[in-house]
């Protein structure tokens, strides 16, 4: 006999209330993402539900429906897509995979492992385990790809996966280190400093993989930022240690240089530009960064000028010299 909706139980009425959330937000998923290689909306159910679960429901069993809808909302469309096409054997989605991401796993094998051969190991284990090559007798997902929840970006949790599996060859053990397992990656954010939560849902548990994959991006992007410091030209530095930390104004500023506020104003505005360049430069050729991660990552984190930069603006003897050129 069929029943109501107000007749069911709280506890029946709350899973088929969560059952629809997850399938309206599996139909938007589908939509937003630029190539969902023809998924059903069936494959991405259980993927959707058991992130919603272990982040968010597993700390907020009763969290509001635009909680969860946002939490839904907020899973990378282009990314899960492409890793659940990977694990039906889709050979698109694969090549897609291996295209554009074998400079970021080539890239975080060499600063992770330490040498060029062990970079290489590495490299052919993620590779082996994203594939699904090592056979499961536990009924877990053959491939890696089964544990990324969509959360973060994909190049992100690739990173933390080559981290892991580094330290699993820094350590010589015979077996791999689980990705999937929380402790692991809490051990390795501790390892690496403090880890970042960086849910905005409320009440969603800490992601110890998008933690790691936090702290890795910071890294990468101070050792662009220094870099690109070190190009700059000496009246370009001078400039930005006078503005940004002696505290001049830029009529002040321009004094020292021989040149018009409006000059330095003008020379200021360039320097953020190149700057920005320079770095978003060295982080897709050097560390293997898509352009929509620079761009997320200058939106997030940006390049604040800090007092751990100053001591980037070595300017060898250059202040206090007349700068007159343009």
């Amino acid at each position: 006999m069929r029943r109501d909706i107000e007749s069911l139980t709280p506890v029946t009425e709350r899973a088929a209330q969560i059952d629809k959330l997850v399938s309206d937000g599996a139909k938007d998923l589908l939509a937003r993402a630029t190539e969902n290689y023809s998924l059903a909306e069936a494959l991405l159910l259980p993927r959707i539900k058991t992130a919603l679960e272990k982040y968010l429901l597993q700390d907020e069993p009763e969290a509001a429906s635009s909680a969860v809808a946002e939490f839904i909302k907020q899973l990378q469309a282009d990314d899960l897509c492409l890793a659940v096409a990977c694990e039906q054997g889709n050979t698109t989605a694969w090549n897609d995979l291996v295209g554009r991401y074998s400079p970021t796993v080539r890239s975080a094998a060499r600063a992770a492992a330490g040498s060029e051969d062990a970079a290489e190991d590495v490299a052919q284990s993620i590779w082996a385990e994203l594939h699904g090559l090592r056979a499961r007798e536990d009924g877990r997902p053959a491939s890696k790809l089964g544990y990324y929840s969509g959360r973060g970006s994909l190049a992100g949790w690739l990173r933390a996966v080559v981290a892991q599996l580094a330290v699993d060859h820094h350590r010589k053990q015979s077996r791999l280190v689980q990705t999937e397992e929380d402790a692991d990656f809490d051990r390795l954010s501790a390892d690496a400093g403090d880890g970042v939560e960086i849910s905005p849902i409320a009440g969603a548990a800490p992601n110890p993989e998008a933690a790691l994959s936090e702290k890795l991006e910071r890294v990468e992007l101070e050792k662009a930022l220094a870099q690109s410091i070190g190009e700059m030209s000496a009246e370009d530095r001078l400039l930005v240690k006078l503005y940004y930390f002696d505290n001049l104004r830029l009529r002040e500023a321009g004094a020292v240089l021989g040149v018009h506020e409006a000059t330095a104003s003008r020379r200021l505005s360039r320097i953020h530009v190149d700057l920005r360049r320079r770095v978003e430069a060295i982080l897709i050729r050097d560390h293997g960064w898509t352009k929509p991660e620079t761009e997320r990552s200058f939106a997030e984190v940006g390049l604040h000028l800090d007092a751990e930069i100053e001591p980037m603006l070595a300017l060898k003897g250059v202040e206090g010299k007349n700068l007159s050129s343009d």
